[in-house]
């Protein structure tokens, strides 16, 4: 239904609309999902950026600049990421009621974010309102199972329409879709990936970007990856070739935030080492900073094998990158190989991470817990080894997920071995499966142990000390540390999900859980944002009183302990990282593999 306002002119007892302006509003939301109270997980400062977000709003003004919906028709695009947003749905179905006509597309979302994802859509299909669902778990399930996930069945139902794939050059049609009341139940286009060498550019308003944590966007400069990793549901989406935006594109990317006042970049590429153009990408970025003069900074994701490439490290420092994430994973060959995991090699983790410290790059390690063979001895065991003998600054910990889209998941539902049927759980913060050697409750406790073993006092200091003594920063490494810890043992989220000051709507609860009364639920929400400020600030005047006493230390930067010590060839002889039974046969194989190279090469 549309409210014309301008000339209407009879002739022949026909109505001839003339120069009449119509306003289509598209609401993106990037949702979050419930902690296990059934609140929102949500924050005044969220802690990541949504690249989803980006590159649909960018998309969408792409699509606004290019009149796809007609020359008189005003494309009005609103962006919410629900992590540091309210997203409140009467306010959405004004938006869209005031406009002659709209659509919510629920972007980027993920198997935890599904539930909640359905509870905001469930009120404006009440009233009429399109609505649209894509993201990882609608094109993962898709891509994986034979049969309709539960879930999608559930929106579909509902008369939401599904997204599979990716939207470049597709949301164009959609939009116009939408505008025709021809929405169709399902756009798949998972076996159809887009080039996106000069795509629209992901972006995002200034005042949104601004509250994500220190006001950092993202972009991503690739995808796929060629790996086979058992548990990643990207592959399956994304695809194993890669696909890279041009480096003209990038460089765009970088100008237009920079000209907005921004200047932090998270570069989601699941692997950008295995970025084709990642050298000429990297040295567009040692331009713009030593030529241009640009104050830019990154972080990346790379694999345990990016050490290899010769000169990547180093251009990444000079390129700006500050942080890189790295899938360490596990420090036992056979998890390892029972996930598909092949190209970690626990004889290159001390290599690797030299490199990094070496040029004074922050390095956070993700760490799984719950592989077949683990116990919780096994896994305390292991991380001790870690702080003793690896010279990682940050860990972090993660449940063995079966998430939907990935081959584990087909593995156990084709199976029919029971997984958890709440997809909100699906968050790799819980246990949503049996293990073979720990009950649930096992597993969880060993989880939370793990990250108290990691982040002790005594460990941090060690940490800070390993930064002074390599050049890496002191400061900015116990700031994330005081994150991570904090988010853990005060928030009660994982530090991916953590934000600076929690906010909790009374009415936006899970529906299977009743509203509490304002008698209940605020004097509990007041009471809890003292204290949890209140633990803040301790634990930020301890670890503060640590760094202090490491900086006013003459000595700190002649620190010296087995983890940052230079390599020696005898380390499989004499660390405790290579005396399991595993280790050893790992070690074994790969001095025959050594060896028959070396014989290949003496004889050609």
């Amino acid at each position: 239904m549309y409210c014309f306002h301008n000339v209407i002119l009879q002739k022949d007892d026909n109505y001839i609309l003339k120069n009449i302006k119509r306003k289509f509003t598209l609401v993106l939301v990037k949702p979050s999902h419930y902690d296990d109270d059934g609140y929102v997980i949500q924050w005044f400062r969220s802690s990541m950026p949504a690249n989803s977000l980006a590159c649909l709003y960018g998309l969408a003004f792409e699509c606004n600049k290019e009149k796809i919906l007609g020359k008189n028709v005003e494309l009005e695009i609103h962006a919410f990421d629900e992590a540091n947003t309210h997203i409140n749905t009467e306010k959405i179905v004004s938006l869209l009621e005031n406009a002659d006509d709209g659509m919510l597309m629920l972007v980027g979302v993920q198997s935890n974010q599904f539930p909640h994802s359905l509870d905001i859509a469930r009120p404006l299909r009440e009233k009429g309102i399109k609505v649209v669902v894509g993201g990882f778990h609608v094109s993962g399930t898709m891509s994986m199972l034979k049969e309709r996930d539960a879930y999608v069945q559930k929106a579909l139902d509902m008369g939401v329409s599904i997204f599979s794939g990716e939207a470049e050059g597709r949301l164009g049609q959609v939009l116009i879709d939408a505008t025709n009341d021809k929405l169709k139940p399902i756009y798949n286009y998972l076996d159809d990936l887009p080039d996106i060498d000069n795509v629209a550019i992901p972006l995002l308003p200034t005042e949104r970007v601004h509250l994500t944590a220190g006001s950092t966007t993202s972009f991503d400069a690739g995808r796929g990856c060629p790996f086979t990793c058992s548990f990643c549901t990207i592959i399956n989406v994304q695809g194993q070739k890669s696909r890279q935006r041009s480096v003209e594109s990038i460089e765009h990317i970088i100008r237009f935030n920079v000209e907005q006042g921004l200047s932090s970049f998270f570069i989601s590429d699941d692997n950008f080492a295995r970025n084709k153009n990642w050298e000429c990408i990297l040295d567009k970025f040692i331009e713009l900073r030593e030529v241009h003069k640009l104050k830019i900074g990154f972080t990346i994701q790379v694999d345990t094998l990016c050490h290899n490439l010769p000169g990547f490290i180093e251009k990444s420092k000079r390129a700006g990158v500050k942080r890189v994430f790295i899938g360490l994973e596990s420090i036992n060959p056979e998890s390892l190989v029972g996930a598909s995991k092949r190209q970690n090699k626990i004889t290159d983790y001390r290599a690797m991470l030299l490199a990094w410290k070496k040029v004074g790059v922050i390095t956070c390690c993700g760490y799984i817990l719950g592989f077949p063979n683990d116990t919780q001895e096994s896994i305390l065991r292991d991380i001790e080894i870690i702080k003793k003998e690896l010279p990682v600054d940050l860990l972090e910990f993660f449940f063995l997920t079966p998430f939907p889209g990935s081959e584990d998941h087909q593995k156990l539902h084709t199976a029919g071995i029971a997984m958890d049927e709440d997809l909100n759980q699906y968050d790799a913060n819980h246990a949503v499966t049996a293990h073979p050697k720990m009950s649930k409750e096992n597993w969880e406790e060993t989880c939370l142990k793990a990250w108290k073993s990691f982040y002790t006092y005594e460990h941090a200091e060690t940490i800070v000390k390993r930064a002074m003594a390599t050049g890496t920063s002191p400061g900015k490494t116990m700031a994330l540390i005081t994150w991570f810890k904090g988010c853990i043992h005060i928030e009660k989220v994982h530090p991916l999900e953590g934000g600076f000051f929690r906010r909790k709507s009374r009415k936006d609860r899970r529906p299977a859980l009743p509203i509490e009364s304002p008698f209940v639920f605020y004097p509990k929400y007041f009471a809890e944002i003292i204290w949890k400020h209140f633990c803040w600030v301790l634990l930020f005047i301890r670890l503060r009183l640590i760094y202090k006493k490491i900086r006013n230390d003459p000595k700190s930067r002649e620190y010296m302990d087995l983890a940052i010590e230079p390599l020696n060839d005898n380390e499989t002889e004499t660390r405790e990282l290579f005396q399991s039974k595993a280790a050893h046969k790992f070690v074994e194989k790969r001095l025959r593999f050594k060896k028959m190279r070396n014989n290949v090469t003496s004889v050609t």
